[in-house]
Order: structure tokens, then C-alpha cells, then sequence
């Protein structure tokens, strides 16, 4: 009896190394992957069992009883993060349930433009392939309370950057980082501003910005530019901005602006209403913002954009304005010769 039981236990011994074995062997094993490369997506929630199936059913040779076996004798089965995961040929096992334990899981970006509306933002981030957009179906009040905005109005809010983020994240964890980044880039401008302005608060400052952004066609023209409109807030002139007018029109808007078009009243109608317009009219970026409150000093009332680089012609006079743009139109009209 003592002889069976001493033989049994060497059985299930020799077994066990056996199978430690295999499962070595086996954990440094290349794995195949359908077309080279392949991503799969590891639900939240999800345990190693579930997880490896999911990596079955995008193509990766693995077995998914062996990896989860694997997976629990290091005790790394219950470490499974969820995301959304690539990997490539020749990935083995081991390193495969290291990449789903650390949740080294794939990563994309998008863009967000200086100059874009918020209607040019919010396509960008639902549309995108690699996020959830789990804000389509949104109103704007709605949007503004998820993303803990006490504005009322969502255009200009998002600061323009490259936004690096785990692929299927949340559009609107992404829309949130956007806004708070406006809000500190903002914030930091204001609290350094030049003194005596005519601004009485950020969201002025951040109006402002918005149509210097859109009126600059040179970079270093920006402080000028804010200067011209910072001076004519002073007197009390109409700011007399074409980009508001066209942001007022909305989808009326064909390319072409016209003298109506200039005398038809909207909100953001500057040439038919003083002060600034209710809400900004794209994203400004920081040299916008920076401009806006560290514009250069000077007298100058005027510009005209003149030029094949997108410069501006600067002047203190209607008399002189009236002469560069006439000066601007001759030179237009003969680069078209």
C-alpha cells in the first residue's frame, strides 16, 4: 500500500513538472497573428479567460485555455486591464500576458486646430476611429454641464493641441482635457495681462483672442493686430471684423462677402454693433491669447491684410488706411497680371 501510495505521488510530481514544463516551453513560444499585426480589445471588466478568447478571435495563435492556464500559475490572471491592445508577430505568451497585466494598451491622437469652430472640433473627436463618441447624441447645454463648464456657450472653450489617448477612450474624456487645458492656458495669460486694458474679465480676453486668431495671417503680426482692436475698444469704435460677420452668417455663409452681408445685423455683427461679440468665434491658440493680453503698444486704428504672405498693412488714419488699401488692391491686381 505504502509502495502504490509512494508511486502515486511520483505520478502526479513528474506530472506537475511536466505540465511546468509544457508551460514553459510554451510561454516563450513566437505566437502567429493574422496579417502580421492585429489589435483586440479587452472589455472592462473582462477576466484572463475572457480576454484570451478575445485574442483568439483577432487572430493570434494562441490556445485560450493554455494562456489562461498560464496566466493563473504566475498568478497574473486577475492583473487584466481592459483597453484596447495591438501586437505583431512573433509576440509569445509570456510576453502577452505581461502586455495585458501592465495595460500597455494602444495609443492615438488627434489634432485639434488653432482657428477651428467648436462644430469642427466636435466632428474631429466623434468622428474619430479611435474613440467612443459617446457624446453624439449631446446637446450643447448638455455637453457643457459633462464637461463641468459654467460657460453657456461651447465655442472657443477647447484649448488647439495634439491629444495623445488610449484607443476606445471617451470622446468626452478628451473634450474635458481640451477644456481644462483652455481654461489654465487662459487663466495663466490673465493673471499676467497688461494693466489697463479694456477687458473686465478671461472670457472677454478669450472673445477677443478668437478674432485675432482668425484675422492673422502672419504670426508676427498678431500683437499689432490686437493692438488695433484693443485701441478702437477703447474709443468706443466698432471693431469692424469681416470673421465675425461670416461666423454670424453660419451656414449662409457661401465664400463670398458681401456689402449686405456687412449691414445685415447679427449678434456677432461687428461692423453693426460696438464691443465685442457674445461668444468667441473659433479656438484661439496661446500666441492668440498671448497677443490679446500683451498687445503691442501704439496708436494704430487700421489694418488691411496686403500681400501674397498673409501680412498686414497698419495705419493710424482712415486717410492712410484708404491709401494702403488702395496700395494693396494695385498690388493684387497686378501679381494677377
Amino acid at each position: 500500500m505504502k509502495r502504490l501510495f509512494f508511486r502515486l505521488v511520483l505520478t502526479v510530481l513528474f506530472a506537475a513538472a511536466a505540465l511546468a514544463g509544457i508551460g514553459w516551453w510554451y510561454s516563450g513560444q513566437p505566437l502567429g497573428v493574422a496579417r502580421g499585426a492585429t489589435e483586440f480589445t479587452v472589455s472592462r471588466g473582462a477576466g484572463m479567460r475572457q480576454a484570451a478568447d478575445a485574442i483568439a478571435r483577432a487572430g493570434v495563435g494562441v490556445y485560450p485555455p493554455l494562456l489562461t492556464w498560464l496566466a493563473r500559475l504566475t498568478g497574473r490572471a486577475r492583473q487584466v486591464k481592459a483597453g484596447c491592445y495591438e501586437v505583431r508577430a512573433g509576440i509569445t505568451p509570456w510576453q502577452l500576458i505581461h502586455k495585458l497585466e501592465a495595460g500597455e494598451v494602444s495609443q492615438a491622437s488627434v489634432l485639434l486646430l488653432e482657428g477651428w469652430t467648436f462644430r469642427q472640433v466636435r466632428a474631429a473627436l466623434e468622428k474619430h476611429p479611435d474613440l467612443l463618441p459617446d457624446t453624439t447624441n449631446l446637446a450643447d447645454d448638455q455637453l457643457l454641464a459633462r464637461i463641468g463648464a459654467g460657460e453657456k456657450h461651447l465655442e472657443g472653450l477647447f484649448f488647439p493641441d495634439t491629444y495623445t489617448f488610449d484607443k476606445k477612450s471617451s470622446a468626452l474624456a478628451v473634450f474635458v482635457r481640451a477644456y481644462r487645458a483652455m481654461a489654465t492656458r487662459l487663466g495663466d495669460e490673465w493673471r499676467t495681462r497688461d494693466a489697463n486694458l479694456p477687458l473686465k474679465a478671461p472670457y472677454e480676453a478669450l472673445v477677443l483672442a478668437s478674432i485675432v486668431e482668425k484675422e492673422t495671417g502672419r504670426g508676427e503680426d498678431r500683437t499689432r493686430i490686437a493692438n488695433v482692436f484693443i485701441n478702437r475698444l477703447r474709443v468706443g469704435w466698432p471693431l469692424q471684423t469681416d470673421p465675425t460677420v461670416i461666423y454670424g452668417m453660419g451656414e449662409k455663409f457661401d465664400g463670398n462677402l458681401r456689402r449686405q452681408d456687412l449691414q445685415t445685423d447679427t449678434p456677432w455683427n461687428t461692423y453693426t454693433r460696438k464691443g465685442l461679440p457674445p461668444t468667441p468665434i473659433a479656438m484661439p491658440g496661446r500666441e492668440s491669447l498671448r497677443a490679446t493680453l500683451h498687445p503691442e503698444g501704439g496708436d494704430m486704428m487700421y489694418f488691411v491684410a496686403c500681400g501674397g504672405n498673409g501680412g498686414s498693412e497698419f495705419s493710424r488714419t482712415l486717410a492712410e488706411h484708404n491709401r494702403a488699401v488702395d496700395r494693396c488692391q494695385r498690388n493684387r491686381g497686378a501679381a494677377k497680371k
